[in-house]
């Protein structure tokens, strides 16, 4: 009977038609097509892999596969839009030369010494979340603090005025849930008039910042770069707070569901808290915030045993490639000890995230303050998951104290 609901899954199964169950939990889908069809052909003649000795093959090898997207996302965007502009000008959607120098200039600005001052600022930030929590007693953890923490970093990386900052989350949740599989039209436009809401605010605090350039914000050294052109400047960050936004609010949203539903986990952690650096490895591997990645083939190549041609789109599922028993022993156990732990959350080769480590900052400080400031804390049962297949997180996370 379970092998037959397997074949059932794999046959059935569709990115363009995903429906609430897998959204709420993809993983026997991912397991029936890892163990059955790895290198399964889509019926919109995509792929879609799932083990992870391929996705790293993939990650690593540059010559056959391409990152580049501008023939991905013009049927998408439609060609000129503002949603294809941003995102075919963002470096995670580039190849070398173009990402290798606008990647320089940001991961030369998140230097061991920046990160190093910015572990105070996160954690006076978090202090005053949880001040505000202890006064709540029940609260929603992802509106009230997961998603409170990495608008604050990267706004006070690139010195947004705090005035300011509030329509930054909605900017960034409409430009990033256009990635995903199938649109509707008012998706479209509110992704499009948020790009250009977005781009038109950066613009003009550009304009003022360089009446007053500094070396203490990103946004100032961006700017004194003299080989990056604005549009590359403006869609640079609003990636950059984008991508920090959604994948580090996902992450701690994640990584605190999985320790307040496994009673032994959190209380290990707590008796243990030199564990939180693993612990952080393994919610990012187990409930991956980024669950897909894409790849375009423009060389002959074998992967999983399939021949794939010039032309053909890969969709990478980090998700899946993370449970693979093949590279992790007992991968549908949540293990906060786990070492090694080489999973691919923030995928690997040229195009490893550059903002892992402001990530990994927040998320370990957000994680082991909250459980330490709140031993007794529970969820309430009310937990609304995103409903989207790229990025895996939580719409609301009630809790109480």
């Amino acid at each position: 009977m379970a092998a037959d609901l397997s074949h059932d899954l794999v046959a059935a199964f569709d990115p363009n038609r995903l429906d609430t169950a897998f959204y709420q939990d993809p993983y026997p889908t991912y397991a029936a097509l890892r163990e059955l069809d790895p290198v399964h052909r889509c019926p919109d003649g995509t792929w879609f892999l799932t083990r992870y000795a391929d996705l790293d093959q993939i990650y690593r090898d540059r010559n056959s596969f391409s990152s580049d997207k501008k023939v991905a996302f013009g049927p998408k965007f439609g060609p000129g839009s503002p949603l294809f502009e941003h995102h075919t000008t963002s470096l995670v959607f580039n190849d070398p030369p173009y990402h290798t120098r606008v990647r320089r200039h940001i991961v030369s600005a998140l230097t061991p010494r920046v990160l190093q001052s910015m572990e105070p600022q996160v954690a006076a930030l978090v202090d005053r979340l949880l001040d505000r929590l202890g006064e709540r007693r029940r609260f929603d953890l992802i509106e009230e603090f997961a998603a409170a923490i990495p608008i604050e970093v990267i706004g006070n990386l690139l010195r947004v005025p705090h005035e300011d900052r509030e329509p930054l989350r909605g900017w960034s949740l409409a430009i990033l849930g256009a990635l995903e599989p199938t649109l509707t039209d008012q998706q479209l436009a509110a992704g499009n008039r948020a790009v250009r809401e977005f781009t038109d605010y950066l613009q003009r605090l550009a304009d003022d910042r360089r009446a007053c350039l500094s070396d203490d914000d990103l946004l100032s050294r961006l700017l004194q770069e003299k080989d990056l052109s604005i549009p590359e400047l403006l869609h640079n960050c609003v990636f950059l707070l984008n991508a920090g936004h959604e994948t580090t609010t996902n992450l701690i949203g994640n990584g605190l569901a999985l320790l307040l539903s496994d009673p032994p986990s959190l209380q290990r952690l707590r008796r243990e808290p030199e564990l939180i650096v693993s612990a952080v490895e393994e919610c990012l591997r187990f409930e991956s915030p980024n669950q897909l990645g894409n790849r375009l083939v423009v060389q002959p190549c074998c992967v999983g045993g399939v021949t794939l041609t010039p032309g053909a789109y890969l969709n990478l599922c980090i998700g899946a490639a993370n449970r693979d028993a093949r590279e992790f022993a007992q991968p549908d156990v949540f293990d906060i000890g786990r070492k090694p732990n080489r999973h691919l959350a923030f995928a690997a080769g040229g195009h490893a995230c550059a903002g892992m480590s402001v990530a990994r900052l927040e998320a370990r400080i957000a994680i082991l303050r909250l459980i330490e400031r709140f031993p007794d804390m529970q969820l309430t049962g009310e937990q609304v998951r995103g409903g989207r297949a790229r990025f895996r997180g939580f719409r609301s996370l009630w809790a109480s104290i």
